[in-house]
């Protein structure tokens, strides 16, 4: 009721005071000034406490966390609080993640023919490891300008077997990125799957993947290779 009249009074501006609105609503001065003095209530106070701490941590994470990573911060800094409570403050808040386009192409194509096919067929649950290797590169932006991120992964487990990183698009990184894996996996893959990039029909990709039956996603289609991009979509959010 007390916090009516003041809402009332906001609103009001000069065209109405105090008194006008306590006698309108029926409250006694007293009363009203008497809830005054004694402030928010501690249940409100630990509600915008809460709401400041969920505003730090969104803003730290540049926009990116939702209420599920907010309450896991929360947590770990020793508040005892619900992800259901996280959200419907965030929706009070009028805040929410905001994510990338989980898409973004930064290879060129070249003039392709009907040798290259999509062997995975978006089949990503092959039955033994290192059947079947997915790979992709992904630009990150830093602080110096743009890096570009190869990784190659096992789709049966989904672990990232070697990765490398460069200030350049080159097929080297690619390369680099294949060996490595190779290395420590000490095998070679059945079929290794990318997109139509230029690096991966390159003379040199061709070379290092010679015995490796290779599988290429459809021209502008992300989807075919899901498993990279979302692990990529994943560390530009983080």
């Amino acid at each position: 009721m007390y916090s009516e009249v003041r809402k009332a009074h906001e609103e009001a501006g000069d065209g109405l005071s105090i008194s006008g609105v306590l006698n309108h609503l029926n409250v006694s001065k007293s009363s009203y000034y008497a809830w005054l003095r004694r402030g928010p209530g501690k249940r409100k106070e630990k509600r915008l406490h809460l709401q400041k701490e969920i505003m730090d941590i969104y803003e730290g994470s540049k926009k990116i966390y939702g209420a599920p990573k907010i309450t896991e911060q929360l947590k770990t800094d020793g508040h005892k609080v619900s992800e259901r409570t996280v959200g419907r403050y965030m929706r009070d808040m009028d805040i929410h993640a905001w994510y990338r386009r989980p898409y973004t192409r930064t290879t060129i194509s070249v003039n392709f023919t009907d040798k290259l096919k999509d062997l995975l067929k978006r089949d990503f649950s092959p039955e033994q490891p290192n059947a079947v290797w997915c790979t992709d590169i992904n630009y990150i932006h830093a602080e110096e300008g743009f890096l570009y991120l190869s990784c190659i992964m096992d789709l049966y487990s989904r672990k990232i077997l070697s990765w490398e990183l460069g200030g350049t698009l080159e097929t080297g990184s690619v390369v680099r990125a294949i060996t490595k894996a190779i290395q420590k996996s000490g095998c070679r893959p059945k079929v290794i799957h990318t997109d139509m990039g230029v690096q991966y029909t390159s003379d040199e990709y061709i070379e290092v993947t010679e015995g490796i039956s290779r599988s290429y996603s459809r021209k502008g289609d992300p989807w075919d290779n899901a498993c990279i991009e979302s692990f990529h979509a994943l560390i530009k959010r983080e």
